[in-house]
């Protein structure tokens, strides 16, 4: 399985079919997380914890801030202390 980011989305594929993904929004200096989905048979295996730490790593990375306006997204953000420091204030 593999991780692709391209198009404002890094999606998690496996042979090449998305399975599961997290979008987002880039405005200036903060990235708007607008939808996470995970496909049914992927579900419960961790699979959007993955996405959001890669969200959260390429924020990281380009010097950004997240505005998780995503559900799944704020709540895995809020649970890990290690991903407070992205929040967008």
């Amino acid at each position: 399985m593999d991780m692709k980011h391209e198009n404002n989305k890094i999606s998690f594929l496996d042979n090449s079919e998305e399975k599961a993904f997290i979008s987002y929004v880039p405005d200036g200096e903060v990235l708007t997380v607008d939808h996470t989905v995970v496909s049914p048979e992927l579900e419960g295996q961790g699979i959007g914890k993955k996405l959001v730490a890669e969200i959260v790593q390429y924020a990281r990375d380009e010097g950004k801030s997240i505005d998780a306006q995503c559900p799944f997204a704020n709540a895995i953000i809020e649970k890990t202390p290690e991903f407070q420091d992205i929040l967008a204030k």
